[in-house]
């Protein structure tokens, strides 16, 4: 409530920011004449998107309408002495577009998750009127949205106020939203706390991973995870030439795959991530895609050589071919149930493949495969380590015999 420069609110479903920085908007309309306000997502196709109806219904609960300054057109809201409130998507704008909001002394940015990078850079600076104020709410979805790191960093911005609240801090909480909270709870276990508690997306809807995570977590494999140190440690990689690389390290322990930690860095050379490989699993073999054969443009030498050569054991998996990201995500929902993971070095991946999603069109309905994203190089290195799996053979009893004449039986 305080004056500050930032105000920005994070949390679950029903907890009321919406509804807070609405009044918010239409009360610093009523008490500064001319008032210039904007309320922005990163991407506003039409008004129906936009915060325009909750402003209307606000105006319509305060009795405030033409006898009180406010006007409610097709596009736009009029206030009070000549004051705006119109509604925008931060992706239509450019670096000259974006300076048609200088003089606004109030922008609100909805489902602010979204807002990119360039988009909050671009905003920023422009509102800058003398008192001018920016809003913010949301629920989180990755420690690593740029509303995120700007509100939840260590470092948070000069002269900002910053909430948390969800559903148990609204006190006008109604009874209709706790029943879709219950139901939630029932059936979306593994969404509940992202959805209705604000926290972190760790299994998005419709993840190819998403059932088989929550049941490793119901039954307690995800945890605390040791080595056997009499087992061969192996390394998975997924090779980032020009993106991220992604290593999971594991063992075969008879029939259970102990996954026992998670790498992974963008823009780095090679050296950099054999640093790490060296440094924690010194004695590992690593178990590379088909492109580990692939000779490098730079040095003319395999992928796998170079890794020979700085003192590792070295081998590569034939995983490409037709449909064979498809093959990996089948060979890894087989081996699930046989997976135990040890969840504090490895919780970077359980993230990845846990938003690892389908690509689909919509107007159609038609799924397109794996959606390529920063889920997709964690994603490849586990599907390259199912598809790598061999179950241990069982052991034959040796056959009977019977010795003729002896009237026993001799194995």
């Amino acid at each position: 409530m305080q004056p500050t420069r930032y105000a920005a609110a994070f949390g679950g479903r029903g907890s009321g920011k919406s509804h807070f920085f609405a009044e918010q908007i239409i009360q610093d309309a009523v008490s500064i004449s001319g008032l210039r306000a904007v309320c922005i997502r990163e991407v506003q196709k039409s008004l129906k998107e936009s915060a325009k109806r909750l402003l209307e219904d606000k105006l319509g609960e305060f009795g405030l309408g033409k006898a009180d300054g406010f006007n409610v057109l097709q596009d736009r809201i009029e206030t009070p002495g000549n004051g705006v409130i119109i509604f925008q998507g931060m992706q239509d704008h450019t670096a000259e577009s974006i300076k048609s909001l200088e003089g606004y002394q109030r922008a609100w940015i909805e489902e602010a998750q979204t807002l990119s990078a360039r988009s909050l850079g671009l905003l920023r600076p422009t509102i800058r009127a003398e008192g001018s104020r920016i809003f913010f709410s949301w629920n989180p979805t990755r420690k690593s949205d740029p509303v995120d790191q700007m509100f939840r960093g260590a470092e948070l911005p000069t002269n900002c106020a910053v909430a948390n609240v969800n559903w148990s801090d609204n006190p006008w909480f109604p009874g209709v939203l706790e029943q879709e909270r219950l139901d939630c709870l029932r059936t979306q276990p593994d969404q509940y706390p992202h959805i209705w508690e604000g926290d972190y997306a760790t299994v998005l809807t419709g993840a190819y991973y998403a059932k088989h995570l929550q049941e490793a977590r119901e039954q307690g494999r995800i945890g605390k995870v040791q080595p056997d140190p009499l087992m061969q440690v192996r390394a998975f990689w997924d090779i980032g030439f020009n993106d991220s690389t992604a290593i999971w390290i594991a063992q075969f322990v008879g029939r259970e795959v102990r996954i026992l930690d998670y790498y992974e860095a963008q823009g780095q050379p090679l050296a950099s991530h054999l640093v790490w490989l060296r440094d924690r699993w010194s004695n590992s073999l690593s178990i590379l895609p088909h492109d580990g054969a692939q000779h490098s443009n730079i040095t003319g030498i395999r992928f796998a050589d170079h890794i020979r050569q700085a003192g590792f054991k070295a081998e590569t998996v034939d995983n490409q071919g037709k449909g064979a990201a498809m093959k990996r995500i089948e060979a890894a929902r087989r081996l699930f149930p046989s997976m135990w993971f040890n969840e504090k070095t490895t919780r970077p991946g359980l993230d990845a493949i846990g938003w690892y999603h389908e690509k689909r069109d919509e107007a159609r309905n038609l799924g397109l495969g794996p959606d390529h994203d920063w889920s997709s190089h964690a994603a490849d290195a586990f599907g390259l380590m199912a598809v790598a799996y061999e179950a241990p053979r069982e052991k034959t009893k040796p056959r009977e015999r019977m010795v003729v004449g002896a009237g026993s039986w001799l194995g």
